[in-house]
């Protein structure tokens, strides 16, 4: 009997018809003419900025700012006149170690400064000032809020691929980019546990964008 019931299983999977088996082709390919002018949102559930620290000298150490929220305005004719404005809720940070976890967003003792970010930290925000694109690569410079302070930082970002998306996700053209970038905490005043704990700390960024 469990022969036979295997059996008529398989014959249903082969008999399927194709549009109701998973997509055999990605809907996103690195190929710029897939890109439109135009006004982007992000796709927050897949745009992240990966932070990594040196820790102790020991080994690298890496956490996560998710939800990132903004617009990118595109024309692919005129790529250097792209302009980018994103946000990045800090509060939402997330690292392996639910301690550390706690100690970035835990508030100063005796109401003095926070070691780190503190309980209620204001969003993070990057606008560009000016894009430099080469090919499928860009130099972007632009003016990172973080922590009250707001400082110029320079990324360099690459295309990754475009597309229309499938139809659960809505179907718009969507775009993708990734870039990194370094910066020193002590200049938006984050200098706890220096130098055993770096003062640079390097950023590995994704960025998914949806036609508006």
């Amino acid at each position: 009997m469990r022969l036979i019931i295997a059996a008529a299983l398989a014959a249903a999977v082969v008999s399927a018809p194709l549009s109701a088996q998973a997509p055999t082709t990605k809907p996103g390919a690195k190929d710029p003419r897939r890109v439109s002018g135009g006004t982007y949102k992000t796709d927050p559930g897949h745009s992240l900025v990966t932070w990594t620290v040196d820790h102790l000298g020991f080994t690298p150490y890496s956490g996560i700012f998710g939800d990132v929220t903004g617009t990118l305005e595109l024309d692919p004719k005129a790529p250097s006149k792209a302009k980018v404005d994103v946000t990045i809720p800090v509060s939402k940070v997330i690292t392996a170690s639910a301690g550390l976890t706690s100690h970035l967003l835990r508030a100063g003792k005796d109401g003095g400064k926070a070691d780190f970010f503190g309980a209620s930290p204001a969003d993070a925000r990057f606008v560009s000032t000016r894009v430099a694109a080469t090919g499928q690569n860009a130099t972007i410079t632009g003016n990172l809020t973080l922590n009250g302070v707001t400082r110029p930082v320079t990324l360099q970002a690459a295309f990754y691929g475009a597309g229309k998306g499938p139809a659960q996700m809505g179907g718009g053209e969507n775009v993708g980019f990734t870039a990194t970038g370094t910066i020193r905490r002590s200049e938006f005043g984050i200098g706890y546990g220096i130098p055993m704990v770096s003062d640079a700390i390097k950023l590995d960024i994704v960025v998914a964008f949806v036609k508006q």
